[in-house]
């Protein structure tokens, strides 16, 4: 039990020491990335106004089912350059939520780059 407690702890503090940094460019709308054990997401953020502009994940998605869990991010990841950039966003900076930048999440960035969008 104490282990998990660590451990949830850390995530947190990471998240918040990365979002702080990302803070500083309001103008820029934000890529977060929420992985599970079983699905992967993504959203466009603008944190100026609040919303939402755009977000995809993979329980919804048609194209990802039969895929390992990273193909689905690479899948992920372009679906949601794709409605990006149909919102008029090409520009954003990566919110990797805490998580590190390898596996799942670095194939949604690389997702997103195929995609069109630039960070």
């Amino acid at each position: 039990m104490y282990h998990v407690v660590v451990r949830k702890n850390r995530l947190e503090q990471r998240k918040v020491r990365i979002r702080k940094k990302l803070m500083m460019s309001l103008d820029t709308p934000r890529l977060s990335v929420y992985r599970s054990n079983k699905y992967i997401s993504a959203q466009v953020i603008d944190d100026a106004k609040g919303v939402t502009l755009a977000s995809a994940t993979s329980q919804t998605l048609k194209s990802v089912k039969g895929k390992t869990k990273v193909e689905q991010s690479l899948e992920i990841g372009k679906e949601i350059a794709k409605k990006a950039i149909e919102k008029k966003v090409k520009k954003v900076v990566f919110d990797r939520s805490g998580y590190r930048y390898h596996g799942r999440v670095k194939a949604v960035a690389e997702g997103a780059r195929e995609g069109g969008l630039k960070f």
